[in-house]
């Protein structure tokens, strides 16, 4: 499991998180959602260790964390198979092993045709997904995901979606997953966890109790909504609309 508990944070003069409990459990996915600005992102690398929380305690008992960030961050002089062995080489796997890890990971995810490609020739979806094997690639039983599908379209966004479900399912793997989304938070979560402007706070958690075969586009965006009507969601995400309309 994956615990944070009472996890604040304080970035110069200005406090970013406050008073974050927080649990993942074996084989469950959490989504994280809020709008900009409230730290979410902050708390994932605190998370994932590569920051350093100003109050609080983490403790992680899964074997090995991965994160999956907004951008792929591909080595660009890397083929697509090199890049997604490059935690695996980090770890001493021997040339040959990692690059049949690789291999096999590659064409499960759907990039078969494109093993000596270099990330300039491949799309912006096909490079997620090599990131995505990348962080799978040494056998991570948690994944770590900052709004990985933020700069996909919407068609590609809802390929990878399907593509992170099945990965998940399969592979019995937890994640915790960033997002601005409520409907993506929506269909890809068991649970989904809002938090209020910075400083975030958790101010709503809902469990989704329909399985994800069933979460259609109707479901998705009748359960948005109902979100939207409990008082908490809706000041997070609607308290600077005067802002911004027009």
């Amino acid at each position: 499991m994956l615990r944070l508990e009472s996890i604040g944070h304080v970035y110069g003069q200005e406090r970013t998180l406050d008073a974050i409990n927080l649990t993942v459990s074996p084989g469950e996915s959490v989504c994280l959602v809020g709008p900009s600005g409230c730290g979410k992102t902050t708390l994932l690398r605190i998370a994932a260790g590569l920051v350093a929380s100003s109050e609080g305690r983490i403790r992680d008992d899964f074997r090995r964390s991965t994160v999956v960030f907004q951008e792929p961050r591909l080595l660009p002089w890397r083929r697509l198979l090199d890049n997604i062995a490059l935690g695996l080489k980090a770890m001493g796997v021997p040339r040959r092993e990692r690059l049949a890890r690789a291999r096999a990971l590659a064409d499960e995810l759907g990039l078969a045709e494109r093993h000596d490609h270099f990330p300039h020739q491949l799309s912006g979806g096909m490079q997620q997904r090599v990131a995505l094997a990348r962080a799978l690639a040494v056998d991570a039983d948690l994944l770590l995901l900052d709004e990985p599908f933020s700069a996909l379209d919407v068609g590609l966004r809802s390929e990878a979606q399907t593509l992170l479900l099945g990965l998940l399912a399969r592979r019995g793997i937890a994640s915790l997953l960033v997002t601005h989304d409520l409907t993506e938070a929506l269909r890809l979560g068991h649970r989904v966890v809002v938090l209020s402007p910075s400083p975030g706070r958790i101010v709503h958690e809902q469990r989704i109790e329909r399985p994800f075969i069933e979460r259609d586009t109707a479901f998705l965006y009748e359960a948005a909504g109902a979100l939207l009507r409990q008082p908490a969601v809706a000041e997070s995400f609607l308290f600077r609309q005067d802002e911004v309309t027009p």
